[in-house]
């Protein structure tokens, strides 16, 4: 017997078995919103309840990770996987370090990992994992020794075939350095366990510059779709980290108007626009600033608004970079009545469900970071492969399929999702992602 179902019932059912999970069941509402009715109109797809099914992590692991401090007393955090989906190659997704990690955030993140990995066409599947550590204040030493202490565990439960976890939220390239080491001494193997590696061992050109230059070549196609340029665009940008400074740099090279970055403490706006220069000095001198943007405010002299974002400032572009739920329905609607054109997604949900719907009705391109966020997972499947083959690509060619990948995303959201006059892309991606996923969960089985 089929299963049919309508977003209400899909809702009752999703709410019923996770009800404090906030993040969890926005991802899921918002992606059935959107496939309900392809579900339905599959015979195959209700058959196989393929819905449900892919709202569902095929497991979640769950352990405590304790370790030393430099004290010589023991700490104890909470660790997890979300293994979410594997039907179209290993669980792939990052690993965040952050005392508000919990397991609604990486269920969320997960889930949306899958058809955003499903929307890059390379052959992984979706998943995420983390700790409530607070890397921040901690010494190299003890960031070393939880690293180590986390892996300890996490090894038993990845691998080259199985699971592959990258970077994320505090977890860079000294992170994916210490818990490299550790999985390697377990394992005695060197190989594509993990990704986001430094060059000197087994690590990819573009890594950290992926996932903002794979957001700015997502905008460059979205504009050449209404016949517009990224020139003298304004553009504001939330967040101060590798997403937000590496879309700044990509669109400031390719001349647009850059207005602003931001962190947790408050927003600097410049409204001249900042330069190639001012970026790259924050991406150098970031590690070793207590807060690079009050640093780069007096550098640029630019305003600094402590506790503010930027989405009050007029813009052509708003690419909010930070992180989930940032901006709110309120920003959205004083984004869109100071005439923004364009949003697009940096980072993973950022946008609330009151401020996509906003964008809806206001009909601007509205890109979700299943889409536009791509770019760093692609690159770490490209990394996977090189490990694999023992080779590396260069730099340039590296970065040229980079950009085919996020043409050929930007292409599904407009094959998937265009609507009499206007393309309706986060409808696009959930329906380009939903439907691969869908077709190997039908092809492999119950």
């Amino acid at each position: 017997m089929s299963y049919q179902s309508n977003f209400d019932n899909f809702n009752e059912w999703i709410t019923g078995l996770f009800p404090d999970q906030k993040e969890y069941l926005q991802a899921t509402r918002e992606l059935a919103r959107d496939v309900i009715d392809i579900f339905n109109a599959h015979e195959p797809y209700k058959k196989n309840d393929v819905l449900r099914r892919l709202s569902m992590p095929e497991r979640i692991i769950h352990f405590s990770v304790p370790w030393l401090n430099d004290q010589g007393n023991v700490e104890i955090n909470q660790g997890w996987r979300i293994q979410h989906n594997g039907m179209i190659g290993p669980y792939k997704g990052g690993l965040r370090f952050h005392p508000t990690v919990n397991e609604s955030i990486l269920k969320f993140l997960a889930f949306e990992q899958c058809f955003k990995n499903a929307l890059t066409g390379l052959p992984i599947g979706g998943a995420k994992g983390g700790a409530d550590f607070n890397p921040k204040g901690r010494s190299d030493q003890e960031i070393m020794r939880f690293c180590q202490a986390f892996m300890t565990e996490l090894q038993r439960h990845i691998g080259p075939y199985t699971d592959v976890p990258a970077g994320d939220i505090n977890v860079g390239s000294r992170e994916i350095g210490y818990l490299y080491g550790q999985y390697r001494r377990i394992n005695n193997r060197f190989g594509g366990a993990i990704t986001g590696k430094d060059i000197s061992f087994g690590g990819s050109h573009v890594r950290t510059e992926a996932t903002g230059f794979g957001l700015i070549y997502m905008l460059q196609a979205v504009l050449k779709e209404h016949h517009e340029n990224i020139a003298d665009m304004r553009i504001g940008i939330s967040g101060a980290g590798n997403v937000a400074l590496h879309a700044a740099l990509k669109a400031i090279e390719h001349g647009a108007c850059v207005i602003s970055l931001s962190n947790s403490r408050g927003c600097l706006i410049v409204d001249k626009g900042l330069t190639t220069a001012d970026i790259n000095w924050a991406i150098d001198n970031k590690a070793h600033k207590d807060n690079i943007l009050t640093a780069l405010a007096e550098r640029v002299q630019g305003q600094w608004h402590d506790g503010k974002t930027p989405w009050q400032e007029k813009m052509d572009i708003a690419l909010p970079c930070a992180t989930q739920n940032e901006l709110d329905g309120e920003a959205a609607k004083t984004l869109l009545q100071n005439k923004v054109k364009y949003v697009l997604e940096g980072a993973n949900m950022p946008c609330t469900d009151k401020a996509r719907q906003e964008f809806d009705r206001s009909e601007i391109p509205f890109v979700p970071g299943k889409a536009s966020n791509a770019g760093g997972v692609a690159i770490s499947g490209l990394e996977m492969s090189q490990n694999a083959s023992f080779r590396r690509g260069s730099y340039t060619s590296i970065d040229e399929t980079l950009e085919d990948i996020m043409h050929n995303i930007h292409q599904q959201c407009v094959d998937e999702g265009r609507e009499n006059n206007r393309i309706n892309y986060a409808r696009g991606a959930n329906i380009a992602g939903f439907r691969r996923l869908a077709d190997a969960m039908v092809l492999q089985g119950i």
